[in-house]
């Protein structure tokens, strides 16, 4: 596969000096520097290691990189929606996949949910830099679609009213190919400067999909690493041939760890199904007591397991920053990684991957690497959280720090280039 050059090196074109001839073309078009987030789904830290990313490790070489914690749980829609609030789950109020909100009984939070009641408990930064007058455009990225701030109307039918979006978006369709969501991003950026997005997000899954099919160390998935990093590529060639410079920060949302259908503990066996009402399951599994049932399930989850310990929300370790929000379950059970949770025991032979385990387990750790005009080489940088990846896309786009999130851009300061060093 073609390896590209860096992209802060590439792409950012100087006009040609005027010279006395009439007829000579016009000089080209100075373009500022935009900012691109990317998003490869379940792109686990060390897949870049493996010698089969030669797009992805030339931005890493000649930017910066590192294994990034996610945050707890460690699933796809909390952690999309950490990486652009800058808070944690429980702060962000996308605490699953899939969960109730004790204040909307009957309706269940999926990752089809684009009601603004759901979203409204940060601001993503796509509404912060439209407040700003900053275009933004987004590919896929979980809850762009939403109108953040609007109020939902349910009769006669569904509406929302008022609400923020970012100026150009698209609804999430697996139909569209990686290199058709390529091709949507440098389209947006071909238009004149008066209405070209500042701001872009991206989104691929397939390596995601691979990993949960095939299992992280599987042939397939390492066919689906080679093709996303085929699409950097494209992406990186595209902006090149535009005279586009770009700030580029790729990240995954989580790992990925492999499972198997040997690995799987039942709740029927640690407590009566009677007793409880099962929520999400699988790496860990969120549980809401029966009426009057509370202490008996209690009796029967707060006990040691193996492979597996179980809390009341209240008592969840402190490091995870997970338990306070309602939409929680009241007891909640946390599995050991390589091991799943399921209502009853499997009945058939399967093996693949799966993510939701502790974000501090090396298989969770999630890609990050930067490149651009505003980052000097550093190369890899150590470890920190993705709640730290939206202060920095506010350093970027020049938007004054929150007064309220979860991270900090202080990972990256040594390695941003002034002015947008703050």
């Amino acid at each position: 596969m073609k390896t590209f050059a860096p992209l802060f090196g590439a792409i950012a074109l100087l006009a040609s000096p005027a010279t006395a001839k009439s007829d000579s073309p016009p000089s080209p078009e100075r373009r500022e520097p935009v900012v691109i987030l990317v998003s490869i789904d379940g792109f686990r830290a060390d897949y870049l290691d493996r010698g089969i990313t030669p797009n992805l490790s030339t931005l890493a070489a000649s930017g910066i990189s590192a294994a990034m914690r996610p945050s707890f749980p460690s699933k796809t829609f909390p952690n999309h929606w950490a990486l652009v609030t800058g808070k944690v789950p429980d702060r962000n109020g996308i605490v699953a996949n899939g969960f109730e909100d004790p204040a909307h009984p009957g309706e269940k939070f999926t990752m089809a949910s684009d009601e603004p009641y759901w979203w409204d408990e940060a601001e993503p930064i796509w509404v912060t830099a439209e407040k700003a007058g900053i275009h933004t455009a987004t590919m896929f990225w979980p809850g762009s679609n939403v109108a953040w701030g609007g109020t939902l109307v349910k009769q006669p039918w569904k509406t929302v009213s008022g609400g923020i979006r970012p100026r150009d978006w698209q609804q999430f369709n697996g139909a569209v190919s990686p290199m058709q969501r390529v091709d949507a991003v440098l389209d947006w950026l071909r238009r004149p400067a008066s209405n070209r997005p500042k701001f872009v997000t991206l989104y691929f899954d397939q390596v995601d999909t691979a990993g949960h099919r095939h299992g992280p160390d599987d042939a397939q998935t390492n066919a689906a690493i080679t093709d996303v990093d085929g699409d950097i590529g494209k992406l990186v060639a595209g902006l090149r041939e535009l005279g586009q410079p770009a700030n580029l920060i790729v990240v995954a949302d989580h790992g990925m760890a492999a499972v198997s259908s040997d690995r799987v503990i039942a709740l029927d066996t640690v407590a009566d199904p009677s007793l409880y009402k099962l929520g999400e399951a699988g790496p860990f599994a969120a549980l809401t007591p029966t009426e009057g049932d509370d202490e008996k399930l209690a009796v029967a989850l707060v006990r040691p397991h193996e492979h597996m310990q179980c809390w009341r929300k209240q008592d969840i370790p402190a490091r995870l920053h997970y338990g306070r929000n309602p939409r929680i379950a009241p007891f909640f059970c946390l599995a050991e990684p390589g091991w799943q949770i399921a209502a009853t025991s499997p009945d058939k032979a399967s093996n693949g991957g799966s993510h939701g385990y502790d974000n501090a387990a090396p298989e969770m750790a999630a890609l990050f690497v930067a490149n651009g005009p505003a980052f000097a080489p550093r190369g890899k940088l150590g470890s920190f959280d993705n709640v730290d990846v939206a202060p920095l896309l506010r350093d970027l786009l020049h938007l004054p720090p929150a007064t309220d999130g979860d991270g900090s851009d202080a990972p990256f300061r040594g390695a941003l280039r002034s002015p947008t060093k703050r």
